[in-house]
């Protein structure tokens, strides 16, 4: 079946938007399950967090992984092997009879997602020339910050009506449509010059996201002193600088030199990174407020998040208006700074706070967000050389991930910490019979189960337990809010240099040149950029040893579908 070319790009992002949603929507929306689970599994606590954390573990470590196995041996094959991975690894889930059953599918399904993620920007790289990914990338950028929030959402909906294994059952339809039109669709794509695959880098890159995740994750089980957590953490950073000097000597790196040498592509990294940690500790607090502190159900508490969500798409939806007004930076840095003011808005809930303040403030995250988002990933696209979109993609991918684990650690570990301590401070002056039975409450305190912790400790407990948690509640988002504001000031001065796409001027073409090429486009490349992938054709060619015979410079000619790659200095390809 041959799919013309409008047509192909459109299906193209389509199966690139549902792979990530599938892939993020399964990182948030197990957790409105797992009372579910854990009544029905018989889950210990410790147990039941691993259902969480160990898909996450498996996609921080792996998608990095993905993205140099779509380079090398081509990003479609690559793609739908790990949907296929995935989908089957979601019916394994949903057909769970044990905890350690659904965790080891758990970890199987974060490889699916962790390969098949890793390559949906590359899909969309290569199926859009330059000057057309900001709508494509915007799009993509909308549909993940929805999934991101909107799986407390479909969670909700979903447990309403069936049991907890329609969470994973819902992944399969939509994956077996995604393998059938990437098929049928998608083209294949891989480095021009397939290049020795970097085994030691695979092995260093991954065994080095695995063991700090890891640590990042055990840390919400013990504490940060915990030797477990210090020894992963640490060799975690050896392993990755021990990456980072193979890559600077290796022959064939893993990571292409010109993209480690681009630092646009770094800070949009960087700013994704401490974006979704501080979002990721924004959505465990908030959500634990509005179900623990203020007793809601887990479909209300989702369908709070539509405050989040429509701001979001409907921002995002006007991403080439965005494109046309502000600069690169300026959009990365006020989404950052909006952001962090509904964060910071959000860190002075109280029980008597009316909804409306809550509403208000996730209609300013959602719009930040959808301001940051698709602006971010424009500026990491934009900057990744020819042939390495796979990997770029891979290590941008990561950085969410790694994001997300960092901050449900940190900023859990750091709300606990301070919830705990006040907890303490208050139970002192408790009558001597009740200490004891405060002193075992103080878990479910940290976990906002403050009408657990009343029936542990006596009714007398519960505005203490509610005092308590507030306090840690509103120190972690605080922080979240800190955090995004870093963000935005690393965009404003980080990304300065970037000019928005609808602003790049395209460079005419010599004319002398069309006239031998046959009047087909020459492509410029701006300087420092790696040659891309070319088509060459006789005319072209024949165009080439003309000039050369007059003395002339000789510019490789690419045909007018290959894309333009304007600059304001530019030099030939």
């Amino acid at each position: 079946m041959a799919v013309g070319g409008r047509l192909r790009q459109r299906l193209t992002l389509t199966v690139a938007c549902a792979a990530q949603v599938m892939m993020v929507l399964d990182v948030l929306i197990v957790s409105v399950a797992l009372p579910a689970m854990q009544h029905e599994l018989h889950l210990a606590p410790a147990g039941l967090e691993w259902v969480v954390s160990a898909y996450a573990l498996a996609l921080a470590a792996l998608i990095p992984f993905g993205g140099a196995l779509g380079d090398h041996f081509g990003r479609k094959r690559v793609f739908i092997a790990g949907v296929v991975v995935f989908t089957l690894a979601s019916a394994g889930c949903a057909l769970s009879a044990s905890g350690g059953m659904l965790i080891g599918f758990r970890v199987v399904q974060g490889i699916g997602g962790a390969v098949m993620s890793s390559l949906t920007l590359a899909l969309i790289s290569e199926a859009y020339p330059p000057e057309a990914r900001a709508g494509p990338i915007g799009l993509w950028a909308a549909v993940s910050g929805l999934a991101v929030a909107g799986g407390s959402v479909v969670g909700g909906l979903l447990l309403s009506v069936f049991p907890w294994s329609s969470i994973f059952w819902v992944n399969v339809p939509i994956g077996v449509l995604t393998v059938v039109i990437s098929a049928v669709a998608v083209a294949e794509s891989r480095e021009p010059v397939p290049r020795p695959f970097d085994s030691m880098g695979v092995a260093l890159s991954t065994s080095g996201l695995l063991l700090l995740t890891f640590g990042f994750v055990y840390s919400a089980d013990a504490t940060w002193g915990s030797p477990v957590v210090g020894v992963c953490v640490g060799a975690g950073v050896a392993v990755l600088a021990a990456f980072w000097v193979w890559e600077h000597k290796a022959a064939a790196p893993m990571v292409p030199p010109p993209l480690l040498r681009t630092p646009s592509f770094g800070r949009a990294c960087a700013v994704y990174l401490l974006a979704y940690l501080a979002f990721s500790g924004f959505i465990y607090y908030v959500t634990l407020f509005f179900q623990n502190i203020e007793g809601w159900s887990p479909l209300r508490t989702g369908l709070s998040w539509l405050f989040f969500c429509i701001p979001y798409f409907l921002v995002a939806q006007l991403g080439k208006w965005v494109e046309r007004r502000l600069p690169v930076a300026s959009a990365v840095g006020w989404g950052c700074l909006i952001a962090a003011a509904g964060v910071v808005g959000m860190s002075r809930l109280t029980t008597a706070t009316p909804f409306a303040w809550a509403a208000a403030c996730y209609v300013l995250v959602g719009v930040g967000f959808a301001l940051m988002v698709p602006a971010t990933s424009t500026a990491a696209m934009a900057s990744v050389p020819e042939g390495s979109s796979g990997i770029g993609s891979g290590l941008f991918n990561a950085c969410r991930q790694i994001g997300t684990a960092m901050g449900l650690a940190i900023l859990g570990s750091i709300g606990a910490s301070v919830i705990l301590a006040d907890w303490h401070r208050q139970t002192g002056s408790f009558p001597p019979a009740e200490r004891p039975g405060a002193a075992q409450a103080g878990a479910d305190v940290a976990g906002g189960q403050v009408h657990a912790a009343a029936a542990v400790a006596g009714r007398l407990a519960l505005d203490p337990a509610k005092s308590a948690f507030l306090r840690g509640f509103g120190l972690a988002l605080l922080l979240a809010g800190a955090i995004l504001a870093t963000a935005g000031l690393v965009g404003f001065l980080g990304l300065r240099h970037l000019a928005s796409p609808a602003h790049r001027p395209r460079q005419p073409a010599d004319a002398r040149t069309r006239r031998l090429t046959g009047n087909r486009l020459l492509r410029f490349v701006p300087p420092g950029q790696p040659l891309a992938r070319r088509r060459v054709d006789p005319a072209a060619e024949h165009a080439s040893e003309l000039l050369a015979r007059n003395g002339e410079r000789v510019p490789e000619t690419t045909s007018a579908h290959g894309g333009w790659n304007a600059s304001m200095s530019p030099r030939y390809e």
